[in-house]
């Protein structure tokens, strides 16, 4: 059981996360980084290196790139995101992010990656999101 000091943590994780996407991928806004993000910032992905300046530099060439989060759960410094994304590959793709938060800044990064599939090709016939 958690107290209210670790949801009120994990509530306000979650609305600097959907934040800092909304202003980066959404906006476009690169100052984003400075405000909600921090170094040293430790990226898991396996094709990108660690560090902001990776961010400054791929943003802008993502070509129609959206971020729909469709479900968000956080625990304490940890949020979790379960998104559809377009632009970041030919085609949409659903991933699912954590952050890793300190001080009120995203911190590191992991994330999983698969191709959109529609329910009817998947082996269940239920949506991946």
């Amino acid at each position: 059981m958690t107290d209210d000091t670790d949801g009120d943590r994990a509530r306000l994780n979650t609305d600097i996360v959907l934040t800092a996407m909304r202003e980066l991928f959404t906006e476009k806004d690169l100052t984003a980084l400075d405000r909600h993000w921090a170094e040293p910032y430790v990226q898991h992905s396996p094709g990108m290196p660690g560090g902001l300046e990776t961010l400054r530099t791929v943003e802008p060439g993502l070509e129609g790139f959206s971020w729909e989060p469709q479900r968000v759960a956080a625990q304490g410094d940890l949020v979790f995101t379960h998104s559809v994304v377009h632009g970041w590959a030919p085609d949409p793709v659903v991933i699912v992010d954590v952050f890793r938060l300190e001080n009120g800044r995203i911190v590191e990064h992991w994330d999983v990656v698969q191709d959109l599939v529609p329910p009817e090709a998947t082996a269940s016939g239920t949506p991946m999101v």
